[in-house]
């Protein structure tokens, strides 16, 4: 069944006490004592019912007596008949009374079939047999007040304890919590429009729970619920989270949660397993990869003319590698790809690390000296230990910064530079996630994955190759973002050759 909606949670309410059980008689006992009142007040106007002046038997004689006569009610006069009308109606109205105060107190139980049968004795005894029941003053009948329907079952309540509640009544088990199913039996429940759930029903079904720690989220110092929501994975986690070390992917960006383990790598970066499936790890397994997207820029007629030598490293070198490069606009607060364009020594990783427990251990690196031939770049960097679609759309980014270097681009400000880089990134992306749309995919070039290996993407990998595009298409920095929505709506608008030909002549996309 399904829950309530959000809508619907503004309307709840919370009802304490909001059954009655309800029955019709009061017990044996009561009865009885009301009843003999209720008859005795009839014997005491007894002389004044007779037949005649004479005040004679108020009975007939007995059956089986010599003259057996017919009994019929003895006549009386208007005023007597006023008066016991009067009197009947007084009677009634005492009974009323007596009913509707049984009513308010507690643990009022309904008429059985054996209540009935012993106020039947009880009436008999009093009635001798032979004289039939004095007609105008004939006991009251303790009688079902109401034909009544469960709001449940929808059968006849009849006799029983039953429920009052909705402006319905139920039998008692079937009152039941629209989640769980089961009775209803506390003296407080939720009411979403005309649902009733138990209050820890209610409470599973609307209250978020943290994606992280699997409590529910607390609530803030103004008393409302407050969380923080990842806006492509939606995972809901206590804002707490965010500042008591929880490890956080440095691929996808999710927080590990309580019932999983994240693998952890060499330079202090957190890796979620859905994204160590087809993480690259060293600059050998990268080679593929990077020779694919070579070519998807040749199928564009982007061919580069030169052999850009491209190496994975650690996050350390790769930082002291930016801070080396007196060109470029690069991405705070983490950069995980570089165009160089500076001579400089590198350390690249040249054997992936082995797995301990759930860390990365034992990988080999080796210094390297990267050199200018007589060309604006002299290498391409990238963060090891990364996706291979991420690990892709950093390199189609970084050989765009190649590609508009060769062919004399020129102190182009950061919004057009990285913005059209950005967009080769995407469409690269889209290549690998929907090939249909017209670019061939570079699965069948690159390895490095087993899905890749076995002809197709699993369903995580086109699911992460989304939050990568998600990335690009959302990012809020005016270089990256600003630029890459820039250029997208250019190139969507005249094409991608023709918006490069306008940033060569002007620097600026075209309008």
């Amino acid at each position: 069944m399904a829950p309530p909606s959000s809508s619907s949670t503004s309307a709840v309410n919370h009802i304490s006490n909001p059954c009655i059980y309800g029955d019709f008689v009061s017990s044996y006992a009561e009865r009885k004592s009301r009843f003999m009142k209720w008859l005795s007040k009839i014997f005491k106007s007894g002389p004044s019912r007779g037949g005649g002046s004479g005040g004679g038997s108020r009975y007939p004689p007995r059956l089986g007596e010599e003259n057996m006569v017919s009994w019929r009610p003895p006549a009386r006069s208007l005023d007597e008949r006023s008066r016991a009308d009067k009197e009947k109606e007084e009677a009634d109205h005492a009974v009323a009374l007596s009913q509707a105060e049984d009513w308010k107190r507690p643990g009022y139980r309904c008429r059985t079939d054996n209540d009935e049968e012993q106020a039947r004795a009880l009436h008999d005894s009093l009635n001798p047999v032979g004289y039939p029941p004095y007609a105008p003053y004939a006991p009251p009948q303790y009688c079902n007040t109401g034909f009544r329907l469960c709001g449940g079952c929808h059968g006849n309540i009849g006799y029983g304890n039953y429920l009052g509640c909705m402006g319905k009544f139920f039998h008692p088990d079937c009152f039941r919590c629209t989640y769980c199913g089961y009775p209803i039996t506390e003296n407080e429940f939720s009411l979403s429009g005309r649902d009733p759930y138990h209050k820890v029903c209610f409470k599973e079904l609307t209250h978020p729970k943290c994606d992280v720690c699997f409590q529910y989220i607390p609530t803030n110092e103004a008393g409302l619920i407050e969380y923080r929501c990842h806006p492509f994975w939606s995972q809901k986690y206590c804002p707490s989270h965010e500042h008591d070390n929880t490890p956080r992917c440095c691929s996808c960006e999710r927080l590990e949660s309580w019932d999983t383990k994240y693998y952890s790598l060499e330079d202090g970066r957190n890796l979620c397993l859905e994204c160590m499936e087809s993480a690259i790890m060293d600059t050998g397994d990268c080679q593929p990869l990077y020779h694919a997207i070579r070519d998807y820029y040749e199928g564009m007629n982007m061919k580069l003319d030169q052999q850009i030598p491209m190496l994975l490293v650690e996050r350390l070198a790769l930082n002291e590698a930016i801070v080396g490069e007196k060109y470029g606009y690069h991405h705070m607060p983490e950069t995980r790809g570089l165009c160089l364009s500076e001579e400089q020594t590198v350390t690249s990783i040249q054997r992936r690390p082995r797995l301990g427990g759930n860390r990365l251990v034992g990988i080999r690196t080796q210094p390297q000296k990267l050199t200018r031939k007589s060309c604006e770049v002299t290498a391409i960097l990238v963060l090891y230990g990364l996706p291979r679609l991420l690990t892709g759309a950093i390199l189609a980014h970084e050989l765009m910064h190649g590609w508009l270097r060769l062919k004399g681009y020129r102190n182009l400000n950061p919004e057009v530079e990285e913005g059209i880089c950005q967009v080769l990134s995407y469409m690269w992306l889209e290549s690998e996630v929907l090939p249909s749309k017209g670019m061939p995919s570079t699965s069948a070039a690159s390895s490095s994955s087993s899905s890749s290996k076995k002809g197709g993407r699993s369903n995580v990998e086109n699911k992460l190759g989304e939050f990568f595009k998600h990335q690009i298409a959302n990012d809020a920095s005016p270089a990256y973002g600003g630029g890459f929505r820039a250029a997208n709506a250019a190139v969507n608008k005249y094409g991608l050759r023709r918006t490069l030909d306008h940033i060569r002549l002007t620097g600026h996309f075209p309008l």
